[in-house]
């Protein structure tokens, strides 16, 4: 597996950018996408060089599939496991403005995971006892 090419990172935020400002940040040996703190994309090999994956959605899956878009699988253990990313139609992957449409549905699919996002459990900090204060030995006998 080659490493992964900050250029072609660079070009898929160019690809992505009519949504938003677009950065790539490494991760698992690729990169991910986001913008406003949302990841719309990720950048991995999985055994067929670098590709751009799309964020999906229950709603926006069937647009990628009817395109004829990869899934985004890999093996655990000998089992394969589903992420919601889709590889970008490679004609979309030819100009920002034929990623026009794929850019806001991964846009749409990333706002709504946020939304349907569990809330993160606050772990309270536990708190020592206050200790009593103990008179000292002088001020008890002044008394």
């Amino acid at each position: 597996m080659a490493p992964p090419d900050h250029d072609f990172a660079r070009y898929c935020c160019e690809l992505l950018g009519t949504v938003g400002p677009c950065v790539p940040k490494r991760m698992f040996g690729g990169f991910g996408i986001s913008t406003d703190g949302l990841t719309l994309a990720i950048i991995a090999d999985l055994g067929a060089g670098q590709t751009l994956w799309l964020k999906a959605s229950e709603r926006t899956r069937p647009l990628f599939e009817a395109e004829g878009c990869a899934r985004f699988t890999y093996p655990v253990k000998g089992v394969p496991k589903s992420m919601n990313y889709y590889a970008a139609p490679a004609e979309a992957l030819e100009s920002p403005g034929l990623m026009v449409p794929w850019a806001r549905l991964a846009l749409e699919a990333a706002v709504e995971a946020r939304a349907n996002a569990k809330p993160k459990r606050v772990v309270a900090k536990k708190v020592a006892p206050a200790k009593k204060a103990v008179a000292s030995k002088s001020a008890v006998r002044k008394k």
